[in-house]
């Protein structure tokens, strides 16, 4: 095939995925993200009414991820055996309902399971979507199609701090309290997407009827050669093959180690903004929710162009050291601010930061990674690295309720992830920019 027209080919492919994919799956994690998270706002009035201390509601902020990381790797596993369409849509329903059922909490313990058992749900979700990905995009627009993807992060902060300040705005209403119709009703869009993902995904390439023909054989032709090229971790067939080749594979854990430091900022600080800005404010639930959207929409802008400009270079490694420590210094001046504008830009910067890691970041493992390995060490490294955001809101609670302050929580977090900024350089993967030789 001319070299023009397999460019052009390319071309008209990666654009049919975005504009295919994309838009779906940013929807799905928009809701997935949500339900996670929108337990800070639902803070502002929960605390207070049911008598939890802030290292309570820390803990069970927390607790998400202590589901999340004992069934990451199961889940995966399963994705990839029985398909996304089916694992997603099942996954999406149950904690949709899971996250509905958090309106019923009324003691510590009950809040501490419900948010064990919705990470337990949600464990699945973004390393499959991470998977899914790697099946669909060739690795030199995979940067770019993860930070795309995962702008629902921060934009679901965007769109769910004005939305769950309202929701806490229906206090009394029906006989249910504010953050009990927050719960209920951000719940629902769980189900009705999970029941949607079942008709609307294709699980593979081949299965993609609205490619053309030439385009879907460019397509598989492409990952195939991918994959026989990486020169990495290949598929296995037996568990003991797993924990020789993935539990002993030592970028795994370096990887795993940084996406800890990652996590237990961003979750550190979406979990506790809205209490952050009310500490500062005397202001209603709903200027603290619009408040909250400027990190957030900092974080979406920063991301892409960081995702955009790693894959043009080809270089990964010192765009997520280099974000890790602009991080860890945005918090520094964060734990020292002075005034409410002073916290919010700071806390800005650090959002945008570590939100700019996350396109280079899984631009790394999906490159040599390939087959089952994939699944188990994607998950693996997502499931480790998001006790992060067991941790991050945990220490800073825990601080704050010895201390009264956030500092102390905030100068712990600067320092993890200042450490992680130190040990991206030493993951060491080919180059993808034309060269095969590895990152200096």
């Amino acid at each position: 095939m001319p070299e023009n027209q397999n460019d052009a080919i390319e071309t008209a492919v990666l654009s049919r995925l975005t504009w295919r994919l994309l838009p779906f799956l940013f929807l799905l994690y928009i809701v997935a993200y949500l339900d996670r998270i929108n337990v800070g706002f639902a803070a502002l009035q929960m605390q207070e009414q049911l008598k939890f201390s802030d290292r309570m509601y820390g803990l069970g902020a927390g607790m998400f991820f202590a589901g999340y990381f004992l069934f990451q790797v199961p889940s995966n596993l399963a994705l990839n055996r029985v398909g996304a369409r089916r694992w997603i849509a099942m996954l999406m329903i149950i904690w949709g309902v899971i996250s509905s059922s958090m309106a019923t909490v009324e003691t510590p313990r009950g809040f501490y399971v419900l948010r064990f058992l919705l990470g337990s749900a949600e464990a699945g979700f973004f390393p499959g979507m991470i998977l899914y990905l790697k099946s669909w995009f060739p690795e030199n627009a995979r940067a770019r199609a993860v930070a795309l993807f995962m702008t629902a992060g921060p934009l679901s902060g965007v769109l769910g701090g004005p939305l769950s300040g309202a929701l806490l705005g229906l206090h009394h209403r029906g006989g249910l309290t504010g953050w009990q119709w927050l719960f209920l009703l951000e719940g629902l869009p769980a189900i009705v997407l999970g029941a949607v993902v079942y008709f609307q995904l294709a699980d593979q390439p081949s299965n993609a009827t609205w490619l053309r023909e030439e385009q879907r054989a460019w397509l598989i032709r492409t990952l195939e050669n991918e994959k026989t090229a990486s020169s990495a971790v290949g598929s296995f067939d037996t568990l003991a093959i797993f924990f020789t080749e993935v539990l002993l594979n030592a970028r795994i854990w370096l990887l795993a180690f940084i996406y800890f430091g990652l996590n237990t900022c961003s979750y550190g600080i979406s979990l506790w903004l809205p209490t952050l800005i009310h500490s500062w404010s005397t202001a209603g639930s709903f200027f603290i929710g619009m408040v909250s959207t400027i990190p957030y929409l900092a974080a979406a802008v920063t991301m892409v162009l960081v995702g955009q400009h790693s894959d043009r270079t080809g270089e990964r490694r010192w765009h997520v050291a280099l974000c890790a420590f602009s991080g860890a210094t945005a918090l520094f001046v964060a734990a020292y601010a002075g005034s409410l504008a002073v916290s919010v830009a700071a806390i800005s910067v650090a959002m945008l930061s570590v939100s700019s890691m996350v396109g280079p970041f899984w631009a790394l493992p999906t490159k040599f990674l390939q087959g089952t390995a994939a699944a188990a060490g994607i998950a693996l490294i997502n499931s480790i690295g998001n006790l992060g955001g067991f941790f991050g809101p945990a220490v800073i609670g825990s601080v704050r309720t010895s201390t009264g302050s956030f500092r102390g929580g905030f100068l712990i977090a600067a320092a993890t992830l200042a450490l992680c900024g130190c040990v991206a350089p030493l993951v060491r993967i080919a180059r993808t920019a034309g060269s095969s030789a590895p990152e200096k």
